[in-house]
């Protein structure tokens, strides 16, 4: 089980206090535009990522005027109750507080309470340049086990360290920045290869998921292919490095691995990026959020919870009624401007209007 029993809010985005209470089931937060739903989804979402949605910088979500935000969850995760407590700061680090322990770093909360996003901006996973698409790979890997966030943080630290080391070489190369180059190599090697080989075995998971989910949302077979074969993996990464070694230390950067990566997705033997309609890719981008939601439901032994931002306005009544067939949860929560999407059971309704939330 995955679930938000209860949230409060304090000078976060267009709230200035908010303390609201959910229940179990299909929770729907109506209100006109601009009024403040998706900054309640996106205080939900930052409870689980610690970050938003939107890939806006935290400072963005303080309350203009204030230098501290903070969000606050009563959840339960499996079987484990937690108190998740987050301040936001614009001059000083954040804080992170679980069950009242404090947490350093803070990035152990990623992937504690698991979820699933669903926004308008979807369609960029697969229209848009590969960042996204790595991006969405990588963030699974840490709802499916919160650990992998160690790992990716050591690949971020370890590349920090190392286009830092090429940028002071300046195109010269000497025996201590071989040195040390060799050095960074073997640690790069080390850690990229091993988050290299998750994202395969992720891959190979998602495939099959992603291509069950598209027929069921398009209502006819378009065969889903997921491809993740980086060059550098036959060589492997340390002898692609030492490859690239010269045009590395010119340019100040590294050139390869993990971080440069594509995730390759065809619809009918076709590059999706480039040959899918507008309509297939959306289609498409909503199968790889469902195939994601899957597996990281079946590897933990409980569904993660559901954020669907304003989704259903971008889907004609087949589409929205198979998405709501394939979207497993015990609490699943829908923003909408326009009609309530037709839910089996009881529904759970709030109205947002300028910041303040009640019971519809």
């Amino acid at each position: 089980m995955a679930e938000l029993r209860r949230l409060w809010l304090q000078e976060f985005r267009n709230y200035v206090e908010l303390d609201v209470t959910f229940e179990p089931g299909r929770v729907v937060i109506a209100g006109r535009n601009g009024q403040g739903k998706s900054n309640l989804l996106e205080a939900i979402g930052y409870l689980g990522t610690l970050g938003s949605f939107r890939s806006v910088p935290n400072e963005a979500l303080i309350a203009q005027g204030s230098d501290t935000a903070v969000i606050r969850g009563e959840a339960e995760s499996g079987t484990r109750a937690l108190l998740i407590e987050t301040e936001l700061n614009r001059s000083r680090p954040n804080r992170v507080q679980v069950n009242k322990q404090r947490l350093s770093p803070v990035g152990e909360l990623v992937g504690m309470l698991p979820m699933t996003m669903f926004g308008p901006d979807d369609l960029d996973l697969v229209k848009d340049g590969p960042a996204l698409r790595r991006r969405y790979l990588d963030d699974l890997l840490v709802q499916l086990h919160p650990r992998n966030e160690q790992l990716r943080a050591e690949l971020d630290r370890v590349l920090r360290q190392r286009n830092a080391l090429l940028r002071q070489a300046r195109g010269r190369s000497s025996r201590d920045i071989d040195d040390t180059l060799s050095v960074w190599n073997t640690k790069l090697a080390e850690v990229g290869e091993a988050w290299a080989s998750a994202r395969a075995d992720l891959v190979d998971r998602l495939a099959p998921e992603a291509d069950a989910a598209y027929e069921q949302l398009a209502g006819a077979s378009h065969r889903v292919t997921m491809r993740y074969e980086p060059q550098w993996r036959t060589s492997g990464l340390l002898v692609s490095l030492e490859r690239l070694r010269d045009d590395e230390l010119r340019r100040g950067v590294t050139l390869v691995g993990p971080h440069r990566d594509e995730l390759d997705i065809s619809l009918s033997a076709m590059p999706a990026r480039t040959q899918a309609s507008q309509g297939e890719q959306r289609t498409l981008a909503l199968a790889l959020r469902i195939a994601g939601h899957h597996v990281v439901g079946m590897t933990r032994g409980t569904s993660p919870l559901l954020l669907l931002d304003d989704v259903f306005s971008e889907l004609d009544p087949q589409r929205a009624s198979a998405l709501l067939g394939l979207l497993v949860a015990e609490q699943t929560f829908v923003t909408t401007a326009g009609a309530i999407p037709m839910f089996d059971g009881e529904v759970q309704q709030f109205v947002v209007e300028a910041g303040v939330v009640r019971r519809g």
